[in-house]
This record gives C-alpha cells, sequence and structure tokens, in this order.
C-alpha cells in the first residue's frame, strides 16, 4: 500500500471560494483513482489562503488487471455482424473469440478481453493535469503566455507518492516535493516526503495551520482569551468567522481600540463598517451590553510586540472608515425623511412598472387596505409605507446598501416619528432569507406584507415570473416572505381576495405608466383568449386622461374575471412556497394539496386541517377510513368511465330500510356525522372533526364486507352509489382525500 500527498500551490485564494474548492479536488481525484481502478483507506482534503491538498493513505500501488467478456453473434451469422463484433471488441480476426454453446440458441461467438492493471504513479501522473486544467473555479484567470486558468496565478505543484515525486507537467510547472510555508515566518522551501512531514515541516517550521478546522479553533480560542482580559463579549458572526479562516494561514486574535466618539453612530453601522471593510469582530461591553470602543482582527503574523502596532494601525484605517461614516450621518439628519422619499420617483424599479416613487404609491394604499385585517392603524401603516423606501437615497444607504431600512428607522426616529413606524420601515424588507426574523408588530406586518404582495403582483401583472431555476427578482423569496410573515404572525386573511384587490390597484397603476406597452398587452390576451374584442377595445381606447374607463372595466365582470385568472396563477405560486415552507417543518406536500384544493386561501386554516389530517392519517382509524375512501371513490369513477353512473344521485330512505342492516348503520351514521361536523368546522376545530369522521370507519368497513355494490337491480345499484357518494362528500368537508398518496 502506498501514500500520496498532492498540493496546488498558487497566489491568494478568495476566503469564499477555499471551502468548495477543497470538497471538489477531494470528489475529482475521488473520481479519477476510482475509475483507474486504484483503491485506498483513508482520502482526506484541506485547504487555506494559499493551497489546496490531498492526502491519501492505503492507496493500491497498481490497478488490478481486468477481465471482460463480451457477448457477440451466432456463429454463422452474417459477415457484417461479424465485422462490427470484432471492431467493437479490439480483435483481429474470429479465431480470437471463443465459442460457446447455448442449448436454446446453439453456438455464438465470446471475445475475451485482458486488460492489464497500470501503476499508480502512472495513474496519478495523467489524472492530476486533467484535474487542474479541467478544475472549475467560480472566477478564474489566465497569466503569462500559458492556456491554464486558475483561481489565481498556480505557483507549485506538490505531488509525492511513497517518498519520491510522481513526474509530470502542467502548462511549464514541473511536479516536485517542496512546498512553501508562511511568507514571513518560514517561507522555505521544505522537502516532504508524505502527509506527516509535510504537516510537520509547514506547522513547525512554516507557520501554516493546513485545516480550516484548525485555524478555526485557533481564532475562537483568540477570541475568548482576549474578550475574558478586557471584560469583553464577542458579538457572535459565523460568516466572517469563516471568512477570515480562510484569510489567515496562522492566525493571530489582537483586541485593538477605537476612539469612544464614534459609539454616538448607529451600532449597525460600526459593526458594518468593521465587518465589510476591514474583516473586523465588533465586542459588546460585559456590564452594559452595548457595543463596546474595541475591535477584534485576526492577523496573519506574530508580532514581536504582542500585536500593538497592528492594532493602532488597524484603528487607524477603522477611523478614517467611521469619520466617512458620521458625515454620512450627519448628513442625512439634516434631510428630513419626507424630502428624501420625494426623490424616489427618480429612481427605476422596473420600466413596466414604473418607479420607485410609483412603488410607494402603490404599498401605501395596499398597507391601508390590509391594516385592519392585521390590527394595525391605517393611518401609521399608510404613513410607515410613504417612508419605508426613502432612506435609499441616503448617502448612509448609498455607502452600505445592507442597511436599508435600518437607516430609515434611524432617520425616522430623529425625525419624530412613532416608533411603531419607524420599526416598520426597518421590517418591512423581512424575512429576507430562511434564517431571518419576520416582522412581529401589526403595523410592520401590513407594510411588509404590502410591499411584497405588490412586488408579486406587479411582476405578476408584466408577465414576468420565475422559470425554471430563473428567479431574477426573488419572487420566490417574496412570496415565502408572505407565507412565513402570515404563518409566523397567525395572521387571518383571505389571500385571494388581498391578491385581487393588489392586482387591481396594481394593474390599474401600471396600465397607465409610460414604460408600459397597453396594446402589446392587450393583443397578448387576446390572442390566449383571456379578454374578448369588446374587452380589447375599451382598454385600447383609454387614454393617459381616461383612468375611470380602464378602472370601470376592471372593476366589472369582465375585468375581475381577467384579474382572477392571473391571481389563480399566482395563489398556485403560493401552495408551492407553502409546501416548501411546510415540509421544512416536517409536513407531507400531499396533504397541502388536499386541502388546497377545497379553495381555502387562509393560510393558516390550512395548516391547521393540514395538521389535524395528519396527526388522523396516522391513527389506525385514519388509515383504514383513507382505503374505504379509495374504495368508494374508484367504483364511483370507473362507473362514470363507464357512462353508468346516475345523474342527482341522491340516497332513498325507502331502499336503505329494505336493504341490509349494513347499509342502515352506513346511512345513519353518515347522516349523524354530517351534522356533528357543522359545529366544530365552524369553530376550526379540526381535531374534534376527525374524531366524528372516525365514527365512520367501521361503518365503512362493514358496508364493504356484506354489500354488493353493482347490485342487479338498478335502483338499488343507483341508492349504493349515493351512499358511496355520500361518504366521498362527506371527506371532502376536510380535504380532497383523491389527493392524498399512500
Amino acid at each position: 500500500m502506498a501514500e500520496l500527498l498532492l498540493e496546488l500551490f498558487s497566489e491568494e485564494i478568495p476566503a469564499r471560494m477555499q471551502a468548495k474548492a477543497e470538497v471538489d479536488l477531494r470528489d475529482a481525484m475521488e473520481k479519477a483513482l476510482g475509475e483507474a481502478g486504484l483503491e485506498w483507506k483513508l482520502l482526506a482534503a484541506c485547504s487555506g489562503p494559499r493551497r489546496l491538498t490531498v492526502s491519501i493513505d492505503g492507496l493500491s500501488e497498481r490497478s488490478a488487471d481486468v477481465k471482460e467478456e463480451r457477448k457477440g453473434p451466432k456463429v454463422g451469422a452474417p459477415d457484417k455482424a461479424v465485422e462490427g463484433f470484432l471492431r467493437g471488441a479490439g480483435l483481429k480476426d474470429i479465431s480470437e473469440a471463443e465459442v460457446r454453446a447455448d442449448p436454446k440458441k446453439g453456438d455464438f461467438y465470446v471475445a475475451v478481453i485482458e486488460t492489464p492493471g497500470r501503476e499508480a504513479k502512472d495513474i496519478i501522473a495523467e489524472a492530476v493535469p486533467a484535474i487542474i486544467r479541467g478544475f472549475h473555479w467560480p472566477k478564474s484567470m489566465r497569466w503569462a503566455s500559458g492556456d491554464l486558468r486558475w483561481v489565481r496565478p498556480l505557483q507549485r505543484i506538490t505531488c509525492v507518492l511513497d517518498g519520491k515525486t510522481v513526474p509530470f507537467e502542467v502548462d511549464g510547472i514541473a511536479s516536485g516535493n517542496e512546498v512553501e510555508g508562511h511568507r514571513v515566518h518560514g517561507r522555505g522551501p521544505y522537502t516532504v516526503t508524505g502527509w506527516k512531514d509535510y504537516k510537520h515541516s509547514l506547522e513547525q517550521a512554516g507557520h501554516v495551520k493546513l485545516t480550516r478546522a484548525e485555524r478555526r479553533e485557533v481564532i475562537l480560542a483568540g477570541i475568548k482569551k482576549v474578550c475574558s482580559g478586557a471584560k469583553l463579549e464577542w458579538i457572535e458572526d459565523q460568516g466572517l468567522l469563516e471568512e477570515v479562516t480562510g484569510l489567515a494561514e496562522w492566525p493571530v486574535v489582537v483586541l485593538g481600540d477605537m476612539d469612544p466618539d464614534f459609539l454616538s453612530l448607529p451600532p449597525e453601522v460600526i459593526q458594518l463598517s468593521m465587518r465589510t471593510h476591514q474583516k473586523y469582530f465588533a465586542v459588546n461591553d460585559k456590564k452594559t451590553g452595548k457595543l463596546a470602543p474595541n475591535f477584534i482582527v485576526v492577523a496573519n503574523i506574530e508580532a514581536a510586540d504582542g500585536g500593538k502596532k497592528i492594532a493602532e494601525g488597524n484603528a487607524r484605517v477603522l477611523s478614517a472608515r467611521l469619520e466617512d461614516a458620521r458625515f454620512f450621518w450627519e448628513k442625512d439628519k439634516a434631510t428630513p425623511l419626507e424630502e428624501m422619499a420625494q426623490k424616489l420617483s427618480t429612481i427605476a424599479f422596473k420600466a413596466e412598472l414604473g418607479s420607485l416613487g410609483d412603488k410607494v404609491e402603490r404599498v401605501a394604499a395596499l398597507a391601508r387596505e390590509l391594516a385592519p385585517k392585521v390590527g394595525a392603524d391605517p393611518d401609521l401603516a399608510e404613513r410607515a409605507a410613504r417612508l419605508a423606501k426613502a432612506d435609499l437615497v441616503s448617502e448612509m444607504v448609498g455607502e452600505f446598501p445592507e442597511l436599508q431600512g435600518v437607516m430609515g428607522r434611524y432617520y425616522a426616529l430623529e425625525a419624530g416619528e412613532p416608533a411603531a413606524v419607524a420599526d416598520a420601515i426597518r421590517d418591512h424588507y423581512k424575512p429576507q432569507g430562511p434564517s431571518d426574523s419576520v416582522p412581529t408588530d401589526p403595523i410592520g406586518i401590513a407594510v411588509a406584507l404590502a410591499d411584497k404582495l405588490d412586488t408579486l403582483v406587479g411582476f405578476w401583472a408584466i408577465d414576468e415570473k420565475p422559470t425554471g431555476s430563473k428567479d431574477p427578482f426573488a419572487l420566490r423569496r417574496a412570496a415565502l416572505g408572505v407565507v412565513r410573515i402570515v404563518l409566523e404572525n397567525g395572521v387571518r386573511l383571505g389571500l385571494a381576495y388581498d391578491l385581487v384587490l393588489a392586482m387591481l390597484v396594481t394593474k390599474l397603476d401600471v396600465i397607465f405608466l409610460p414604460g408600459f406597452n397597453r396594446v402589446d398587452w392587450l393583443t397578448r390576451l387576446f390572442k390566449e383568449g383571456k379578454i374578448n374584442k369588446i374587452a380589447f377595445d375599451q382598454i385600447a381606447e383609454g387614454d393617459l386622461a381616461d383612468r375611470q374607463r380602464v378602472a370601470d372595466f376592471l372593476f366589472s365582470d369582465d375585468g375581475n374575471e381577467l384579474v382572477s385568472k392571473e391571481v389563480a396563477d399566482l395563489l398556485s405560486f403560493f401552495a408551492d412556497r407553502l409546501k416548501q415552507y411546510l415540509r421544512d417543518q416536517g409536513q407531507r406536500h400531499d396533504l397541502i394539496d388536499a386541502v388546497f384544493a377545497l379553495g381555502e386561501d387562509d393560510l393558516v386554516l390550512i395548516v391547521k386541517r393540514v395538521e389535524a389530517l395528519d396527526a388522523f392519517l396516522k391513527t389506525e382509524d385514519g388509515a383504514n377510513l383513507l382505503a374505504g375512501y379509495r374504495r368508494a371513490a374508484n367504483i364511483l369513477t370507473a362507473e362514470a368511465k363507464k357512462g353508468a353512473l346516475p345523474e342527482n344521485l341522491v340516497v332513498d330512505g325507502a331502499l336503505i330500510d329494505a336493504g341490509a342492516d349494513s347499509e342502515i348503520r352506513l346511512h345513519q351514521t353518515l347522516g349523524q356525522v354530517r351534522h356533528d361536523i357543522e359545529a366544530p368546522l365552524e369553530k376550526e376545530d379540526f381535531a374534534a372533526v376527525m374524531t366524528e369522521l372516525a365514527k365512520l370507519r367501521a361503518p365503512v368497513d362493514y358496508f364493504f364486507e356484506r354489500v354488493m355494490v353493482n347490485d342487479d337491480d338498478p335502483a338499488i345499484r343507483a341508492n349504493r352509489l349515493a351512499l358511496l357518494a355520500d361518504i366521498r362528500d362527506t371527506l371532502h368537508r376536510v380535504a380532497d382525500f383523491s389527493l392524498i398518496e399512500g
């Protein structure tokens, strides 16, 4: 068994690319060596700012010999068939093939192809250059006069098998057995023979921590140490931690000081400036829990003075950044938010949807409509909506786009706006990802919902929907945001009605925007059969001054039907996002489909039904009742296909009385259950509804055990089919059971 060490050494690899490249190199080596017939006991990879490394232990020294048998045509087959067989098997003459006997089909030819194994070093010398040339980076470059593309110029390839260099060349770079350490503390080069030698040389002499886990541990230990000594608390930032783990080969944690006067800035500004521009960690004072005038920097050098000069230099750079931020802060505070908001009309949102100012007008109108439904004050909701996007024209957000909404809150508070309005400005973008929280204050909920619904209906109105994996306007995220806001706050919203309302408001506005081509839009709808000629003429003839003509049409039955079709498509889109959300919560997508099929659009109610249905189907009664439902539904479907299903199926009590005991029992239980589920359905007590439905299990089972539905008497047969229809219709009060799987 052999040991292989491979290191690809380059100029600095961007931190965000290292972990993925480590996995990709490991997978590529596994695939190439495995397909070549080599085996191993352990294959590991690591990455750092300048290197990708793979080590393999217990590697077979050569691939195994391979013997393959390829069946050919029958003896006596046409010449062309024999020639094709010889070409495919790599044989020169048919005499090189064996003849085998088949008791049923007679004699046939078999080619026995033996491929000898190859030396591991030959396989590696062939595989590694191919991997390097075909390696995928998100961004790569060429340098000098070569054709090789790599993330940064590749400087050295170390490839050692059992202490000996595996010779090959890639774009003029010859493989070798030397490695380079830290630029300052131990550059080297060092000659290596394997992983242990490699790790020892680089860590002890070269001052390089090879694995991400080791560097992360060093950083966390250093943060803990400096914070403990200064009575500070690290503001945890896993994203930044992963980034600095990829920036320093020999991480050294240093605590720095900043001018306390900068603490008058909003803490988010200080933290973002530290994080984005300087890659510093922010800290809180342990006693007050507020931001402290300190920062933590991860250096890539062990300074003789313990990092004092490093801290001072970084403090000067940070001060310059924060001076700029303070200038922006003071300048922005001098401009009222309302004045900022007026400038939104000069910023494009989407050509066909107008400016940001146009969007704000729509959001404000919709927020006012939604406010009473979420328990918010309509005036405050509209006020918050009108100011929500104002900070986009501020100097601070221009410098730090990540602070949109956050700065709006501060400017609103400075201007004396109510705290609820200020918080809504900050929160209306939420949630911006699966780990982000949702707004919880009623005003924030109203504005956040209005903003997302307007975006969705706007892009639906201009027919720019997500396709496949493409979603350039993040519409899936917006819809999922609506779902989360509604469910996590228990908001009772008839989504269909509010989407229709939003669609009408948006479409009326959009139709008259200068960038919207009404005739093209109408022509497309007319060709797709979504509107008739009368509707086409009604809108097409309206000019910019004649909004009422279009408004009257949109709110008419014809216009509302058009809007409703688009809303139905958007509701289906929401259904998919709800499935995604509930799947993440462990719920079944088929149960969501079964409830959605009822036309329910209250997301909170849908979830309550799904949860109760899921619990019911996990019981023996639920599983058996589902089986009984399917049997009933299948019989009805089969009869309908044959055209033998009578119209207007109604159970005749007289025929029931004359029938078997099982029919009487089922008929009586169905009547009782239909009556008893009404009250809990009204109260939305779906657990109680399921308890009542469970009473059907035994009568349904008993009925199918004792009764032949397709009786010779047509009247009795029709009556029994009506009973089956009653079973189906009763269960459909809760969900469409035909959509439930398994």
